[in-house]
């Protein structure tokens, strides 16, 4: 049984990240068309909770699921910020 809940935790990691690059790649050419410092701010903020999620996967498999704290508070941490970016970004659209 774990490793089938290791198997869906990479698709949905690994299609998490695919989606989170996608809006990276589309933020910045809307900053490239337009100038907007917003999509320079959307696309950190999805930049970061790409890195979280693929740093948790990856720590996680390495430390083989030990540290679940840690790693937890990596990935919400990172999450948050690049959140926190991404509201910004709304925010501060002209």
């Amino acid at each position: 049984m774990p490793a089938v809940i290791e198997f869906l935790y990479v698709v949905s990691t690994l299609v998490f990240v695919v989606a989170g690059l996608t809006m990276v790649g589309m933020a910045v050419r809307a900053y490239v068309q337009t100038s907007r410092q917003a999509m320079l701010h959307l696309s950190l903020g999805f930049s970061l909770a790409v890195a979280g999620a693929s740093a948790t996967m990856i720590s996680a498999f390495l430390m083989n699921f030990s540290g679940t704290r840690s790693l937890l508070l990596v990935n919400s941490g990172l999450t948050a910020f690049g959140f926190l970016f991404v509201m910004y970004s709304l925010v501060a659209y002209e």
